[in-house]
């Protein structure tokens, strides 16, 4: 088995943002025109929201969002994102390859030598032609490519299956792209999860190494791993078979089959499982909590992250040890661990080790063990 590095880290995060505050104004003018529909129908008026609750419920202070215009728009709230030719570039392609770009200057390495392209995301434009290949194309890249969804655990199981890949010499160079363009998934009328989500786009280059010449300030893979339990508290049923459940089928629904969570269950559901499977991973290597200088922790919940630490350490953990991107770009899925660490590495010595770590939907855990070379 060769030894494998991450050699190339890229982040394209749009520079549109929404408040807190923005989000809730437009969130509570809806509710002031829907709750006279109901009123007028003998139903229950719908809960208003607030800024406050929005940040002690998330820690979101704000998210970037990939297109504005139309969010905000009490008769919409939805992105307007127009429908491209098919001949012309897709705009999930579109945002993975600007990240995969700057991967690839990061690493210093042209993409022809990129033999792997895994598209691994929680939200994909569609089915086929696979975005992953819409990908290589666009960037010049050689060999295959294909896409993996596992929600927020994609990016990681990305990582998991290039490392395995790239090790074992099935391919040289690998990148994973992570393009999460997840507000246009959102119902943005659902109290419970419309502050969530922000965008942004990452890309992490893979590849197979001799010596260590070349390799400082780069990342070792130790090792990789995936767990996953099915449960249905998070969900989205958007599906070709919407339309097949329709009598009427010009009518496709919609906002029944966006992203929905039962967030209380999956706080405590996921807190527990990650805890033990972080404990559980690191114990394989010969480590504990403690022997790991930096945890790059899924960006969900800012509350969740410390209970995981909390329950690891047995004390609370501040922004230098597990630090947290959440409060100015919101959840932005698969893509935030790896924002996170993109961010908050360079300060890290030869020999520290470091703990990539995501979860979400399916129930799906991911994690890498790196160690700064």
């Amino acid at each position: 088995m060769k030894r494998v590095i991450i050699s190339g880290i890229g982040v394209e995060i749009p520079q549109a943002s929404i408040s807190n505050e923005d989000l809730v104004e437009s969130f509570n003018g809806w509710v002031e025109e829907e709750n006279v529909r109901r009123a007028a129908a003998g139903q229950e008026p719908l809960q208003k929201s607030s800024a406050e609750f929005v940040a002690h419920a998330s820690g979101i202070l704000n998210r970037h969002v990939h297109t504005r215009d139309g969010i905000l728009d009490t008769s919409r709230m939805a992105p307007r994102i127009a429908v491209r030719h098919d001949d012309d570039l897709s705009v999930t392609a579109e945002f993975g390859a600007a990240a995969a770009r700057h991967a690839l200057a990061d690493a210093g390495v042209e993409a022809e030598t990129v033999d792997l392209v895994i598209c691994a995301g929680s939200h994909l434009q569609r089915m086929y032609p696979s975005i992953g290949i819409e990908i290589q194309q666009e960037i010049g890249a050689q060999g295959a490519a294909f896409d993996l969804s596992l929600g927020c655990s994609s990016a990681a199981a990305g990582l998991h299956v290039a490392f395995n890949l790239v090790r074992s010499g099935a391919h040289r160079r690998a990148l994973v792209v992570t393009p999460e363009l997840i507000t246009a998934h959102l119902n943005f009328r659902d109290r419970q999860t419309h502050f969530i989500f922000g965008d942004a786009a990452t890309a992490l280059l893979i590849e197979a190494v001799d010596g260590e010449d070349e390799t400082a300030g780069r990342f070792e893979v130790i090792d990789t791993r995936n767990w996953t339990q099915f449960s249905n508290n998070i969900r989205s049923n958007f599906s070709y078979l919407n339309r097949a459940a329709e009598e009427d089928v010009s009518r496709v629904p919609m906002a029944d089959n966006l992203i929905k969570q039962q967030g209380n269950r999956v706080f405590k559901d996921v807190t527990v499982a990650s805890h033990r499977f972080i404990v559980d991973f690191l114990a394989e290597h010969g480590h504990t909590p403690d022997t790991v200088r930096r945890f790059w922790l899924h960006q969900a919940n800012a509350r969740m992250n410390q209970m995981i630490l909390k329950l690891a350490f047995g004390r609370e953990m501040g922004h230098d040890r597990a630090p947290m991107v959440l409060d100015r770009l919101g959840n932005t899925a698969a893509a935030g661990a790896v924002v996170a660490l993109h961010e908050n590495h360079k300060d890290l010595k030869a020999g520290d080790y470091g703990l990539l770590c995501t979860y979400g939907a399916g129930y799906s855990i991911g994690g890498a063990l790196l160690r700064m070379m």
